[in-house]
């Protein structure tokens, strides 16, 4: 009995030629091994025309496919059973004009989005890095470009100065021409003052809910990323996240439920890592006691969100994207994104936030933690013991929901206990 299918083997009991598709997928993907006279549980039951089979199918899949195969007949307890060893190839190979692709212990046929992926992949490409031709340089946001050279002249990433540069000088340093000599994609996403009209979703969306179905309020955040960038860590700091006031000394001191450096570094993250052409913005969740900043991306292949928390190498998923993020000085090189977002968060003794990636994109889910606000509920008590649960809500700047989840907690944990009715009893202090 052999071991079970998976990416890289394949069980067929009888041969079909439609299973030519099958050899299309490994081909595509990473190469693997085709056996034929094998149910899909791992059972050798042999074929009966074996050698003509192995004499047949080499020529048969070169005419089909325009590639080369070896098989191999093979014996076990005296059934014989054929062995396809397909290789991984660098360019595209289709069936019958289709294009298919080995994932995991299925066969996919690739089609729009996916297909386009593929396509570039197998050509060295990224979508970013693709020629845009229907816009130029005067179409560019100068703004856009002006903000560019503010940010950059603060570093020294380019050799030169280049303040006095053109929109065509920088596009050139930037490497944001194709070899046709049309603007990258890249160059429209990063300068252009209306991406989204271009390409669908190239906003960023944020809400405040108070549960996962009841949105309180909302904005859509439009215009170049370069510019979206800073608007976006603006709203959310001065409109979406309620920073909890202490004073040292007369110094006021605000502290926000999420380390701004953090909340700047996954915003970022998000922004350069997104795949632009999903048509979907990316969307920032806030709650009382959460915030969750997703987007349509994906990990190189065969990475795990493990390796994001350790030294890892930089792998953008848009490169001339993040170029020009770096040498704004928005971004480092280094695959260090993920690491001081986790670090920072640690600096700030708040919980690490939570990586997750599926099917649907990537998720950074930062959990906030509610001892601040316990301590100002413990405050207010003190000060007056008879404050009602919506008073407290008004004073702290969240909702009475999470007011009256917090005197749970304190009660659970006897710091506090009710004295008489709601309506006319008071808090206790223990």
């Amino acid at each position: 009995m052999m071991t079970l299918e998976n990416q890289n083997t394949e069980y067929k009991e009888n041969w079909r030629d439609e299973y030519i598709k099958w050899i299309c997928g490994f081909a595509n993907a990473n190469g693997g091994t085709m056996y034929i006279g094998i149910d899909d549980k791992g059972n050798i039951n042999g074929i009966a025309d074996s050698k003509k089979l192995a004499e047949d199918l080499p020529n048969k899949v070169k005419d089909i496919l325009g590639i080369l195969v070896d098989v191999n007949i093979k014996k076990d307890e005296g059934k014989e059973f054929l062995e396809i060893i397909v290789d991984a190839y660098p360019y595209p190979v289709n069936f019958k004009g289709k294009y298919y692709y080995r994932s995991g212990a299925t066969n996919q046929e690739l089609k729009g989005g996916a297909l386009d992926k593929f396509l570039l992949k197998k050509q060295g490409l990224k979508w970013d890095g693709t020629p845009e031709p229907y816009t130029k340089p005067k179409d560019l946001s100068h703004s856009a470009f002006e903000l560019f050279k503010e940010k950059a002249s603060q570093t020294e990433r380019f050799d030169e100065n280049i303040q006095d540069d053109s929109s065509e000088d920088l596009l050139e340093k930037l490497n944001l021409i194709a070899p046709d000599g049309n603007l990258k994609k890249a160059a429209i996403l990063l300068f252009h003052p209306k991406p989204d009209k271009l390409f669908t979703g190239a906003t960023t969306k944020i809400g405040f809910f108070r549960t996962d179905d009841d949105l309180a309020f909302q904005d859509e955040v439009r215009g170049s990323l370069i510019e979206q960038s800073d608007k976006v860590i603006d709203l959310l700091l001065t409109k979406y996240l309620k920073a909890q006031i202490t004073y040292d000394g007369l110094q006021r001191k605000e502290n926000f439920p999420v380390p701004p450096t953090a909340l700047r570094e996954t915003v970022l993250n998000a922004i350069v890592h997104k795949d632009y052409s999903s048509g979907i913005p990316i969307q920032i969740s806030v709650y009382d006691d959460k915030l969750i900043i997703w987007n349509e991306g994906e990990l190189p292949e065969d990475w795990t969100v493990a390796k994001l928390k350790v030294k890892h190498p930089s792998r953008p998923y848009n490169p001339d994207i993040a170029n020009a993020f770096f040498r704004s000085g928005l971004i480092e090189s280094w695959g260090r994104g993920t690491i001081k977002i986790l670090n920072e968060a640690k600096l700030a003794k708040i919980p690490v936030p939570n990586f997750k990636y599926d099917d649907s994109g990537f998720y950074v889910i930062f959990d906030f933690e509610e001892k601040s606000l316990e301590q100002g509920v413990f405050e207010l008590l003190k000060s007056n013991s008879k404050l009602t649960a919506a008073k407290m809500a008004e004073e702290l700047s969240v909702n009475e929901r999470t007011i009256k989840r917090i005197l749970k907690s304190l009660q659970e944990s006897n710091r506090i206990i009710r004295i008489g009715n709601n309506r006319s009893g008071e808090w206790k202090i223990l």
